[in-house]
Formats: structure tokens, sequence, C-alpha cells
């Protein structure tokens, strides 16, 4: 029989073992499997932000409406003889926007706006493709953790809808004998709001698979609720805002005045509502659409700032760390915004508004993210 032990002895690392530990229920999938899905979903991340950004170079270059049908099967082929390329310019000259601004145009010109609109729809493609292998390969080898399966489903669905938005949006352009020059701009609105739906959602999964199951669970016990409820407000009217940002975008209406603060050397600019119009003015009238555009972004600064001020107080070093640099990103834009207004929306500008829209929104996601699952701080490294 072993004489009494101190409590306070050391307990030898060579006491001999029957085998390995088995991981607890919470920890099973914490391996292989979640790494790789993470890092198959941040390469999708990467494969949608392309897209958001070709997206908008593709508006900015005035090429959405060069290919004028719906394929998407036979669509990823592009034109491979002159024959083919003089039948889809053809297509192209009997819409409005040939006839009303793009007469000019030979068939070089339209080479040019067609590869801009090919690359954009075929990216598309390649995400879905993406997506799909990487699904079905992580199912049918049964790596997927547990209750993931669906959470996994739902970026592919979106896609899918996504791609027929996107034609529900080139059809608003895509007349004959309307005048319609540009596509409808809400439905812009719409097809770039899914866009950022799809993005914030990988980028979710990312922040979720990025940790262990028992981490996650311990660290909703330490929940900042109320900060959590602000932060999830920043990231709606942030949201909003990007949206109206489409609108404006839509209909150009950056262009409409270029003078800051005032608009037309007015507080409300001149001319923002004609009674025949009614409440189409709220998305056809570029000096209302830009104003709405203004206010609200002074608004979401102010909400910003009260945001920033509570998470500055946040109990968790990294928590902070977020909030600071989402409304560092945050003032960054607003300034970018009167600068790409005060310089009448050059392409370089703008596409690095879009971009940088995207920047702020990832990080007030994240900043979300922490302060409904802040990281512990360990008494041996100092932060877990």
């Amino acid at each position: 029989m072993s004489g009494k032990r101190s409590i306070f002895e050391e307990v030898s690392d060579n006491t001999p073992r029957s085998g390995p530990v088995a991981p607890g229920v919470i920890d099973r999938g914490r391996g292989g499997a979640r790494r790789g899905i993470r890092i198959w979903l941040i390469g999708l991340f990467v494969l949608v932000l392309a897209m958001i950004a070709v997206g908008g170079l593709t508006r900015l270059t005035g090429s959405g409406l060069s290919i004028t049908e719906w394929r998407p099967i036979t669509g990823a082929l592009p034109p491979m003889s002159e024959v083919e390329w003089q039948a889809e310019f053809e297509k192209y000259q009997a819409i409005d926007q040939f006839m009303i601004e793009n007469r000019w145009m030979e068939l070089a010109d339209f080479k040019e706006i067609y590869w801009w609109e090919w690359g954009h729809r075929q990216l598309g493609r390649v995400i879905g493709l993406v997506w799909a292998v990487g699904f079905l390969g992580f199912l049918v080898l049964r790596q997927i953790p547990p209750g993931w399966t669906k959470r996994l489903l739902i970026p592919g669905v979106l896609g899918g809808v996504q791609g027929a938005i996107g034609w529900w949006m080139v059809t608003s352009g895509v007349t004959q004998g309307q005048g319609v020059t540009a596509v409808a701009s809400y439905r812009l609105a719409v097809h770039l709001g899914l866009a950022f739906a799809i993005l914030g959602l990988l980028a979710w999964y990312v922040f979720l698979l990025g940790r262990s199951e028992r981490d996650l669970m311990q660290a909703r016990r330490a929940r900042e609720g109320r900060l959590f409820g602000l932060s999830t407000g920043w990231l709606h009217f942030t949201f909003l805002q990007i949206l109206i940002g489409a609108m404006v975008a839509g209909i150009d209406a950056g262009r409409s005045y270029t003078d800051w603060p005032l608009m037309g050397g007015q507080v409300f600019p001149p001319n923002a509502w004609y009674i025949e119009a009614g409440w189409r003015n709220l998305f056809e009238n570029p000096g209302l659409v830009q104003f709405i555009h203004r206010v609200t972004g002074y608004l979401l600064l102010a909400f910003s700032f009260v945001v920033w001020l509570r998470g500055r107080r946040s109990a968790h070093d990294r928590t902070r760390v977020a909030f600071n640099a989402a409304f560092a990103a945050l003032l960054l834009q607003v300034a970018l915004g009167i600068m790409t207004v005060v310089y009448g929306v050059p392409w370089q500008v703008a596409i690095l508004h879009q971009m940088l829209a995207v920047v702020v929104f990832v990080l007030i996601l994240r900043a979300r993210f922490l302060s409904g699952y802040p990281r512990a701080i360990s008494l041996r490294e100092g932060r877990a």
C-alpha cells in the first residue's frame, strides 16, 4: 500500500495510462474537417469579394447590358468566331442602351464591355462550382461536423437565387423602345444586398469554425448582451446604407451634386421632388436619392460613435480592438464618400468606396461576433 501523499505533491507525467483520452462530444469535429471546411469557406469568401469588385467595375464601365440573354450553361463559352461575335453585337445593337448612348460603338468597342460582363458571369459559375464540389465532397466523406450540413447548404442556395436576381436585374435594362439605358436601381440594390448577405454569412461561419465548440459554449456565458444588441443594430444600419448607396450608383446620382456639405448651394437640393413622379422620386430622382444617402450617412456616423463608446468599455481586450477597428474603417469610409462626390465619382475612387464598404461591414460583423463570443483571458498567456 502506498503512503499518504501531500495535496501539493506533483503527479509525475510518467504515470502509465491505459490509452489515449477520448475527446468529449463537444470537442468532436474540431480536427481536420473543421479546419478544412474553414479553409474552403475562406476561399468562397475571397471569390465572393472578387465578385463584388468585378460587379462594381462592370457597372462603372457600362458593361452590364452587353450580354442580352441568360444562358446558365451554354453562356459559359464566349463567342469563338467573328460570325458569333457579330451575332452578339447585333443583339446588343437592338436594345435602347446602344440606340441612345452607344451608337458610336464598333465591334472592337463592344468586345471590351462584353468581356467585363462575361467575366462577371463566369466568376459566378466558378463560385457555384467551388461551393458544390466542396459541399458534396465533405458530405460524401462524412466530414461535416454535427449541425453544420444545413448551414453549409444555405450559401449554395443563396448563390443560386443570386444568379436569378442578377438576370432579373439585367432584364430591367434590356429594353427596346422604352428609352431605358440602365438597370433598375432598386433591383441593383437587391442584387448587391444579397451579395453582402452571402459574404456576411460566410464570414460568420469562418469566425465560428475558428474556435472549438467547447470554447464557443464557454464564451457564450461571458456574452455582453447590450453590446451585442448595439452591434447588431450597427450592422443592420450599415447594411441599409449600403443598399441606399446601390440606389445612388444605379441612377448615377453621385454626379448630380458635387458640392459638400451643401447640395447645389442649399441644404435640401433643388428639384429634389417632382409632383408628377410622386413616390418614384425616392428611387429615381438623383438629387433626392443622393440627399437620402448623405443624411443616412450622418445618422450612421452618429450611431456608430455611440456604439464605439460602448465597445471601448468592453471587459475584453480583443472586443475593444475589434470595435476600434470597425469605427476607424467607418470614419475612413465617410471621408472617402465625400471625396467620391466632390471629385465627380471617378471610377477608381468609386470602386475603392465600394470595397471599403465591404471592409466596414465585415469588421462590424467581427465586433458583433466578439461581443457575443468574447475571448476569455488566460492567466498563463494573458489572453486566450
